[in-house]
């Protein structure tokens, strides 16, 4: 197994020194996971030819820092590994783009709305084969009053995302509660997870909206910050249906190249996954030695709430169309300006 470390030495520093602190890397780190790919990002690249996937016996795929990429970190050890995957990690969605819509690369794991909008821009060329990922956004607060979505009237909130899928989530929560989103609750967007985190710590505000890892890692340095909601508990009470946020996605010609080998990786990551969820410390450990998450300590205790899952089949179009519909009814272009045709979903 070749594993191309992209960051450099100087960057992965960086990131360890920031995500133990609370700096900006940590909350882009984690906010990606939660937060869109530029979709000008697609439409700015020509789609090529590729080179045949079955050059090589393993299947190449692209990985990000953060929860859509814990659940594959047990198959990088795994006794087959040089025969199953050909992993590469990188440090944004952006980066990744051009590659998958080339064919420079298989699969991806990345956010769950840029896998509709690969598959609107490269004309049907790509599928998405699972959920890796559900809802890592948690509303946290510094007291004691919000206790379910409807306390949340009258509050102020900050977060990150204006104009990206958190707004869209956050909103969508609101008002199937009941409230405007508009003037009920006041919500303030920031830049980054930092800023929000720094308001509570300055008192200027005491309630956030925040993804994990980041949750994780804040909890341990408020003293008296809580989790008052999980927004995935939110989102299916009111959805009936489960928040994504991750998915694999993979060029349907590299699956075509040579079926067997596609369905020997399925069973591979779905094992990998069982593995994410059972064994913490192990898991953890390899996420900090692949860059994944900067810190074993902060992986072990962000990985029960990271949601990191191996969802296909009927659940996985159902929970897909739901979430691409309320995204794609606040922004079309959120979801490549239309909604995925029924040939998006891997069949297997």
């Amino acid at each position: 197994m070749k594993l191309k470390r992209i960051l450099s030495a100087v960057a992965a520093f960086a990131l360890c020194a920031s995500l133990a602190g609370c700096g900006a890397s940590a909350s882009s780190a984690a906010e990606s996971a939660a937060e869109p790919a530029s979709s000008e990002a697609v439409s700015t690249v020509e789609e090529a030819s590729p080179e045949t996937s079955a050059e090589s016996a393993a299947l190449r795929v692209a990985g990000l820092k953060g929860p859509t990429t814990m659940g594959l970190v047990n198959m990088l050890t795994a006794d087959d590994a040089a025969d199953t995957i050909d992993f590469n990690m990188y440090g944004a969605a952006d980066e990744v783009v051009p590659l998958l819509v080339k064919g420079d690369i298989d699969a991806a794991a990345v956010p769950a709305n840029l896998a509709a909008t690969l598959y609107q821009k490269t004309n049907g060329a790509v599928e998405v084969a699972c959920v890796n990922t559900l809802g890592v956004l948690y509303i946290v607060e510094n007291g004691e009053t919000v206790n379910s979505v409807a306390d949340l009237k009258g509050q102020t909130l900050v977060t990150t995302g204006k104009g990206t899928t958190p707004e869209y989530v956050l909103r969508y929560v609101l008002s199937e509660n009941g409230l405007d989103p508009d003037t009920d609750v006041t919500i303030e967007y920031c830049s980054e997870a930092t800023e929000a985190l720094s308001k509570v710590q300055a008192g200027e505000a005491t309630i956030a909206m925040l993804p994990q890892p980041f949750v994780t890692s804040a909890l341990a340095q408020v003293e008296g910050l809580r989790v008052a909601l999980d927004m995935n508990e939110e989102w299916q009470k009111v959805a009936g249906s489960k928040l994504v946020t991750g998915v694999l996605v993979v060029r349907k010609d590299a699956v075509d190249a040579d079926p067997a080998r596609f369905a020997a990786f399925m069973d591979a990551y779905q094992a990998s996954v069982d593995a994410a969820n059972t064994d913490l410390e192990g898991t953890a450990a390899l996420c900090e030695e692949y860059g994944i998450v900067a810190k074993a300590a902060l992986a072990q205790k962000s990985l029960p709430q990271c949601n990191i899952v191996f969802e296909t089949g009927d659940q996985m179009k159902t929970d897909l169309t739901t979430y691409y519909q309320v995204l794609f009814d606040a922004d079309p272009t959120s979801v490549g300006g239309a909604m995925p045709a029924d040939d998006f979903y891997y069949a297997g």
